[in-house]
């Protein structure tokens, strides 16, 4: 009741973000751009998926740049991540941080503007990796990817705020040249069905992936932790520190991009000191506790469970195949989706 009662709201919503789409004429950068975005708001795994791309071209040899909104954070841009900035998740963001960790990365708003700071930069760059900004029509693009939940598919369909759509799907199914489905590990039966789905709308290629724990987690097996996360999907999070052996004898849910308090802080020691157990959070929160004084604590007695993105060996050699043609051979921008 609620979808339908919102839906023309939706409607109004879409027609604007794709009339402003196609109204701006992009800017063309000389420097080939790869973005990783979807067609729905909240968390799919766009920046794990930027992160394998950016990885995959360190492989090869091809220096990327990350250049993203910055989101949660305070600094519009154009600026360059420093890890090590005093309150560094307040001013660039959380994600930025992860980024940045991989390679240099720029945090810019106006992605037209933090695309000709990459220019000038001086710096040898192989290729822009936006994180997110699919929408975004400042920056023409050589290669466009986007990551479906396998588990919550596109929602009801609708066009938020009536569902999580952020413009009509026809419209965005003509901004992308590849859809990568994120298959969650519990449930295939439902990745298959949105899987298929997407095969059924789209034209490109549907690669399959899942993200998965990153680097040595033996350490957790039958280990007593209180898990705690701020992330857009906290259970997620819960249930594959399960599936790896530890005891989560307690789960601290916090909203995605939760700027941590002293209090906070204080109420999960004092839980991990009751329970006599490890704290244990995502990458993405870690960050968050840097550079905070009232934080150190924490950010000292936590650890954390990295996770990566994990492709088949078939859908990894299409997605190589993918970023190389953009990476090397440049071409014009895409055609825009015709207008309705």
């Amino acid at each position: 009741m609620r979808a339908r009662l919102l839906a023309p709201i939706g409607q109004l919503y879409g027609s604007i973000a794709q009339s402003r789409y196609l109204r701006r004429q992009p800017y063309r950068s000389r420097i080939p751009v790869i973005c990783a975005g979807n067609f729905t708001a909240g968390g799919t795994g766009k920046t794990p998926l930027a992160i394998a791309i950016g990885r995959l071209l360190l492989e090869r040899g091809r220096s990327p740049v990350f250049l993203t909104r910055g989101y949660g954070g305070d600094d519009a841009g154009p600026a360059w991540v420093a890890e090590t900035a005093p309150s560094a998740a307040r001013r660039f963001g959380d994600e930025p941080l992860l980024l940045a960790r991989i390679a240099p990365t720029l945090v810019a708003r106006d992605r037209a503007a933090g695309a000709r700071a990459i220019e000038v930069s001086g710096r040898k760059v192989g290729a822009i990796i936006m994180d997110d900004g699919l929408q975004n029509p400042a920056l023409a693009k050589d290669l466009s990817i986007a990551i479906v939940d396998g588990r919550r598919g596109l929602g009801n369909g609708e066009i938020i705020p009536a569902g999580p759509l952020r413009a009509p799907l026809e419209f965005q199914l003509g901004l992308v040249d590849a859809i990568v489905v994120r298959e969650p590990e519990e449930d295939g039966a439902a990745a298959a069905s949105v899987h298929e789905r997407m095969r059924r709308s789209f034209p490109g290629p549907v690669l399959a992936a899942r993200v998965g724990p990153s680097g040595d987690t033996a350490w957790l097996a039958d280990r007593p932790i209180v898990a705690f996360a701020g992330i857009a999907n906290p259970q997620r999070f819960f249930a594959l520190a399960e599936r790896l052996g530890a005891r989560v004898l307690e789960r601290v849910s916090f909203p995605d991009h939760h700027a941590f308090s002293r209090a906070d802080a204080e109420r999960l020691l004092a839980l991990a000191q009751a329970k006599a157990c490890d704290l244990v959070t995502t990458e993405k929160d870690w960050v968050r506790l840097a550079g905070e004084e009232s934080l150190w604590e924490l950010q000292r007695k936590t650890r954390t469970l990295p996770i990566e993105m994990v492709f088949e060996q078939r859908d990894l050699s299409r997605l190589v195949s993918l970023i190389e043609a953009a990476a090397l051979n440049q071409g014009p921008p895409r055609t825009r989706p015709p207008q309705p």
